[in-house]
């Protein structure tokens, strides 16, 4: 109970395969909640469609000394469809309910049942799931006919399970654990997930409406996916004259495949679609060319068959989006992924399309997709390739800017900033290149850390390319700007990116420490004063240099101008767990640096 929000009584889930097409699975908690943060664990949501049935779902609430207060009663089970917002058809529903109480501690109980019509995956589970929760009786059990053994991975765990045969004729795999204390999760850490003991299983022969498959291996999988997608890059003819007319004449395929991505973009839209096998099946090519809509499956298979046209081959490739890019488990064959994109080999490169983003630049992936793995589903089925990978040398922000010092301390400043790579995504600038000018400018007022001025004007330009770069020129008044006291006026240098933040001091660090993005950042700023003010304290020139990063600055005075040239770079990698101090002095000589000031003497 020390340091934790809930104490998982009991979790305990069954998985039982009747057949290639048919399993059940089962699932028992119960939980002390300790205080508010442990809310969560009171309110269950089991999700289901036309596949999948929730047989059962019960649940009681319990006072301190164990006493019933209530159960949960049908009526106080919610049933609704698991609309996200960006799905247009979607047969994903959900049931809730609410077993939270006014008075701590108090402690849920809740089952249910759910029968799948179909063997694909099978749920995870993890023994923690996450900070300041610890678990008393943990169980993971299988339950299968001989012939449809499941593969299980184990993550962070080393006890094998106990193999039981059952009288019915099945047999079963069970793993038991007790009194599981809380992880702790550092700053600069692995992700959760990656710290968190579970229990992965999958089925290797499989069946999916109708759709019967593989996927002990990664080819075999991927020979499975190919299957979905069979017949279904068919496109109108009035279609394939437009692709070859937009198409002839230009010299390369990369100029053709850009051609052909852009028409992709300017005739379609993304939403969601769920129906059944559906959600792993895309639409046929011409109904995405007649509507002109569809999900990132139906799209990218709807690319493919465009590439088709024109004899360029494109990949149907499976991969795992967003920040658990780290999530994949490589030697695992299963169904891990939650997005679909392309991937065009050419002679020289292989050029990557994110087929569901209408303005996104060509070949550009992004921190969506980028530096991570990727399955092409290819002919002898899937194999495993490397999205582009963005470091410090690709993610840069240079920034150049000129101020006009007044003598009552306010003044007048015309910045341009270059954001290119991932800095493209900067604070979300890559949605605001295309948006209005109103958009633009909320953008600006929230992102400039000047505390007080005015936005006289600016633009923003968007170069789309593989490496993609955004230019936001502004001009500037700023009020006092600069610190004036008698003969003397103060001024910090570094206007546009001083650093403030230090990670947390962390006494006997355990995990490694990531730096998860390499960037580089330079600014130039140039100071004009006015008449008969002098220099009275500059800084020396600065570098820090460490196996996190460098850092520079200098300040050159030369008749009424002052310079300033800030360099960062911070360097992507895992770096060993006592190297976390080195981290902190790092960001505290960065912050001390930033910070300094100048001082001028008025000649009167």
């Amino acid at each position: 109970m020390k340091n934790v929000d809930v104490v998982v009584r009991e979790d305990h889930m069954t998985f039982r395969i009747q057949s290639k097409s048919q399993a059940t699975h089962t699932v028992r908690m119960v939980a002390t909640i300790l205080n508010g943060n442990g809310k969560a664990y009171a309110q269950p949501s089991v999700g289901y469609d036309k596949l999948t049935k929730i047989t059962s779902f019960k649940g009681n609430i319990y006072d301190s000394n164990g006493g019933l207060i209530r159960k949960l009663k049908s009526s106080e089970i919610e049933d609704r469809s698991a609309y996200d917002g960006y799905s247009l058809f979607s047969d994903n529903r959900y049931k809730s309910a609410d077993l939270t109480h006014s008075v701590y501690p108090y402690t849920v109980e809740f089952e249910y049942e759910i029968e799948y019509r179909f063997l694909y995956g099978i749920p995870s589970s993890a023994l923690v799931s996450d900070e300041k929760v610890s678990v008393e009786n943990f169980s993971y059990k299988l339950v299968f006919p001989p012939d449809l053994v499941p593969r299980y991975k184990l993550i962070n765990i080393d006890s094998p399970p106990q193999h039981d045969k059952n009288s019915d004729g099945t047999e079963s795999l069970t793993w038991t654990f007790t009194n599981i204390h809380p992880i702790k999760v550092e700053p600069y850490g692995p992700f959760v997930h990656e710290q968190v003991s579970r229990i992965m299983a999958a089925p290797s022969t499989f069946e999916y409406e109708g759709y019967v498959g593989d996927m002990s291996t990664w080819e075999s999988f991927g020979l499975w996916k190919n299957k979905l997608l069979k017949g279904r890059d068919v496109l109108p003819l009035e279609t394939q004259q437009t692709v070859r007319k937009l198409t002839d004449g230009l010299p390369t395929s990369e100029e053709k495949v850009k051609v052909l991505y852009e028409y992709l973009q300017n005739k379609t839209r993304y939403v969601n679609i769920a129906l059944g096998i559906g959600g792993l099946q895309p639409f046929e090519a011409s109904l995405v060319d007649k509507l002109g809509y569809g999900d990132c499956k139906a799209l990218s298979n709807y690319m493919i068959s465009l590439l088709n046209i024109v004899g360029i081959k494109g990949y149907y490739s499976s991969i795992k989006a967003g920040d658990f890019r780290d999530d994949l488990i490589l030697d695992f064959p299963s169904h891990q992924s939650n997005h679909i994109i392309v991937a065009v080999p050419l002679q020289s490169d292989t050029l990557w399309l994110e087929c569901t983003n209408q303005s996104s630049p060509f070949g550009y992936l992004g921190h969506f997709t980028g530096n991570r793995k990727a399955l092409l589903h290819t002919e002898s089925g899937g194999v495993w390739a490397n999205t582009p990978s963005y470091t410090h040398e690709t993610n840069y922000q240079v920034r150049t800017g000129d101020v006009y010092v007044e003598a009552n301390g306010d003044a007048k400043s015309s910045v341009t900033t270059t954001y290119s790579g991932l800095k493209y995504e900067h604070q979300d600038l890559n949605f605001y290149v295309a948006s209005s000018q109103e958009d633009q400018k909320k953008w600006i007022l929230k992102t400039t850390t000047i505390p007080s001025f005015d936005l006289t004007s600016f633009s923003i330009s968007n170069i789309k390319d593989k490496i993609p770069s955004a230019i936001v020129t502004m001009n500037l008044n700023l009020r006092r700007f600069s610190v004036v006291s008698g003969k003397r006026l103060f001024i910090t240098p570094n206007l546009l990116n001083r650093s403030t933040f230090v990670p947390e001091m962390i006494d006997n660090r355990k995990t490694m420490v990531h730096q998860r993005m390499g960037y580089t950042d330079i600014d130039t700023i140039r100071y004009h004063l006015p008449e008969g003010i002098y220099p009275e304290f500059t800084p020396d020139p600065i570098k820090i240099s460490s196996r996190f990063g460098e850092y520079e600055a200098s300040v050159i005075v030369d008749q009424g101008k002052v310079m300033y040239v800030r360099k960062t770079k911070f360097f992507k990698g895992a770096f060993p767990p006592e190297s976390y101090n080195e981290m902190l002095d790092f960001y505290k000589a960065i912050n001390k640096a930033d910070n300094t000031k100048l001082v001028f003497l008025t000649k009167t």
